[in-house]
């Protein structure tokens, strides 16, 4: 299960334990800010993407968009994203339970500006029911970012 690959990853800075599972589902930004007493934009989303040969990851604020020119600019492509029977294998979690940690080796991961708002961000850990709350120092540490991007609209207008 993939839950038990991120609190395997998660162990290497012991916040394991911090891991929230949930009674009920947290597979959606609306779903997951619900079942936390947060606001939706402090859900951190991973989305899944295909660029040319390779998938990548995009981790951003729930009231974020993808901005297909501001994405073309950087990735050198349109934005396509991951069918969700392609997920699993390319990234190694399940949809609605995506995350940056513990992903299938080769998954280049982009922490996106929107993000930068927040004291704190909730990703998922796995499962359609789990997440943990991170600073964005955490966020940044316990993910194997490639760098930070600005590819969303939405949340800055």
């Amino acid at each position: 299960m993939a839950i038990e690959k991120v609190r395997n990853y998660l162990a290497q800075w012991n916040v394991e334990h911090k891991i929230q599972e949930l009674n009920e589902s947290s597979a959606t930004v609306e779903l997951a800010a619900q079942a936390l007493g947060c606001e939706p934009e402090r859900i951190a989303k991973s989305l899944s993407f295909q660029v040319n040969d390779g998938a990548i990851l995009i981790v951003a604020a729930g009231d974020a968009k993808i901005d297909n020119a501001k994405y073309k600019a950087i990735f050198g492509t349109k934005a396509k994203m991951l069918g969700k029977d392609e997920v699993l294998e390319k990234i190694g979690h399940e949809v609605g339970g995506v995350c940056p940690f513990g992903v299938n080796a080769g998954v280049a991961i982009y922490l996106d500006e929107s993000l930068k708002r927040f004291t704190t961000v909730f990703p998922a850990c796995g499962s359609s029911n789990s997440a943990i709350e991170l600073t964005i120092s955490e966020l940044e540490t316990y993910t194997p970012y490639q760098e930070w991007v600005d590819v969303c609209k939405g949340w800055n207008e």
